[in-house]
């Protein structure tokens, strides 16, 4: 996504703040939930046939009232002890959730290089000098988050541009959808990479007329400078979890799902929640990578029986193919821009199948990354094979509800094929309004038609788990909801090939953050809606979303975040 001042302004107005240390802060042995009675704005539920109440009452961390604002509803409902919240006008919903975002990397972009907001090659050469002064000789510098498509350069950076500023620390700077590296000739000798190295499976090491590498390591290709990475000790994973989940909880999240997550952090992620060091609800989606894939999928059991009121582990997360701007997104066709290539398959069916087969067995919800025509249908494909290869007697949930992370360019014929199967598009709105501006110049106009298509999956019957992919956009709920309601950038620009008819309700934005991913997580029992006798996840702004148009959302102050009835984000 491209950042205007006005994007710069929205991420100030709520990285500097910090969750509140009151209520979710303490150990959980003294952290008990209060309770609270909520009133004098609109409320919104996310059910459709109740939509909006004057009043709601919390004890015990459930909602024990939800309606009108008269009577002794607070007393009677709360108890005579409960706190009152007086919205002043500010409006309140169900805690909101990102149904696709990198708890980890979102942390870790506040503790490293953060490249978002680039502008040009030469901004980012000047980020990288201001590391390299305060960086010892022989060091690697590691940053994340540049999207070339708006400089004015028109090109990917490339060793050249890296080596301009030095040549003594290697350098790998990954492009914000995660998808791509540049690196310097540094790295690239240290990782021995030279003309003769061979494109690895489902990656592919950009190369100019000479053969010589340019920089550019797509996909899996960036795995060949991983040696040379920073280490992440467990004390900095520890960090930016915590980093993390304050920074969400102050924008307004309540719950992530976070995708791509290490088995390993799964008993860290359980203590940080038992101790009260983590604001809000993690519903955890595990890397899972075929050469070790029976190994975790026997162990998948135990992870879900390690969950705890905040965490919880029981899907795994499978690359199909690469991303859009890198072009490694798997096309049906060749990309318009570079008609011989059509984009990377980063998995193979055979790798799958057997994956596929025990988590029918076991519950274990399956996510799968695909971006491309190709890769979805692939996908769609996969899924149905092993729905009709594993007898329904076997399967341990009824309804696997599978999902496919992305779901960004669709071939029409296939999107139906959504509800059919039962497959959940997991979709993230801001990918739309930042892909847009450069997704014309790689897929033609006519495969536009199935590029983003909330509205058409909504009509054809899909739900739509929203999200945000953080970090490899910002990660903010108003920018989400904006982009699912509008379909505009955050400038106000749209034209005829942003399809404007593929915009969504905001019955159907509050939705797909609230109900829609709690039932892609199995917890629409639990949370989701404000309905008596679920969670108390709360998600208040200033402004009032359902009504608001255009920069009224996206500068809505976060107002309070509540979960499991506790304070994670107190604005006020």
């Amino acid at each position: 996504m491209t950042l205007s001042k006005l994007a710069i302004g929205i991420i100030l107005s709520t990285a500097g703040l910090s969750a509140c240390q009151g209520d979710i802060g303490q150990k959980s042995s003294s952290n008990f939930a209060r309770a609270w009675c909520i009133s004098g704005g609109p409320i919104y539920t996310a059910i459709d046939e109740s939509p909006r109440v004057e009043a709601v009452a919390i004890r015990k961390g459930l909602i024990t009232y939800k309606g009108p604002d008269n009577g002794d509803w607070c007393k009677n409902h709360a108890g005579s002890d409960a706190k009152i919240i007086d919205l002043d006008n500010a409006a309140a919903y169900p805690g909101f959730t990102d149904a696709h975002g990198h708890l980890i990397g979102i942390g870790l972009r506040e503790m490293t290089l953060n490249l978002e907001g680039t502008t040009s090659i030469g901004d980012l050469q000047k980020k990288l000098a201001a590391v390299v002064a305060d960086t010892p000789i022989g060091e690697t510098i590691y940053g994340r988050g540049w999207i070339e498509t708006h400089w004015p350069e028109k090109r990917f950076p490339s060793r050249e541009d890296l080596d301009a500023v030095t040549t003594e620390h290697a350098v790998i700077l990954e492009r914000a959808d995660g998808h791509a590296s540049v690196v310097n000739s540094f790295t690239l000798k240290e990782a021995n990479i030279t003309v003769e190295t061979k494109d690895p499976f489902g990656g592919a090491i950009n190369r100019g007329a000479d053969g010589e590498a340019t920089g550019m390591l797509i996909d899996n290709a960036a795995g060949l400078v991983q040696s040379l990475m920073p280490g992440l000790t467990k004390s900095r994973k520890r960090e930016a979890y915590i980093k993390g989940a304050e920074l969400y909880a102050a924008r307004g999240w309540a719950n992530i799902h976070s995708m791509s997550v290490d088995p390993a952090d799964i008993s860290m992620l359980n203590s940080l929640a038992r101790d009260g060091n983590l604001k809000i609800r993690v519903y955890n989606s595990l890397d899972l990578l075929p050469s070790r894939g029976t190994q975790t999928m026997s162990n998948m059991a135990n992870m879900q029986g390690l969950e705890n009121a905040l965490v919880t582990t029981r899907a795994i997360k499978l690359y199909a193919d690469g991303a859009l701007g890198s072009r490694g997104a798997a096309l049906l066709a060749p990309y318009s821009d570079d008609e011989k290539n059509s984009g990377l398959m980063l998995l193979k069916e055979d790798q799958a199948k057997s994956i596929f087969d025990a988590a029918l067995r076991n519950g274990t919800q399956v996510n799968t990354h695909a971006i491309g025509d190709r890769a979805n249908r692939m996908v769609l494909d996969w899924y149905e094979a092993a729905f009709n290869r594993v007898p329904k007697a076997q399967w341990a949930e009824k309804t696997p509800r599978w999902r496919i992370e992305h779901s960004q360019i669709i071939e029409p014929d296939d999107i139906p094929r959504f509800d059919e199967l039962g497959v959940i598009p997991s979709m993230q709105p801001s990918h739309a309004i930042g892909d847009l501006h450069f997704a014309p110049d790689r897929l033609g106009k006519d495969r536009l038609a199935g590029a983003y298509a909330w509205r058409a999956l909504i009509d054809s019957g899909a739900i739509i788990a929203g999200g945000s992919d953080a970090p490899v956009e910002v990660g903010d709920p108003r920018i989400e909801f904006y982009a699912a309601t509008q379909r505009k950038d955050i400038e106000g620009f749209s034209n005829e090939d942003w399809n404007i008819e593929q915009r969504v309700t905001p019955q159907e934005a509050l939705k797909m953050f609230t109900i829609w991913p709690a039932y892609a997580a199995f917890e629409e029992d639990k949370t989701g809606s404000i309905e008596v006798g679920k969670k108390a996840d709360i998600s208040i702004f200033e402004t009032d979303l359902m009504t608001a148009s255009g920069d009224d959302i996206l500068t809505s102050k976060p107002v309070m975040t509540m979960v499991d009835g506790r304070l994670a984000y107190d604005g006020r």
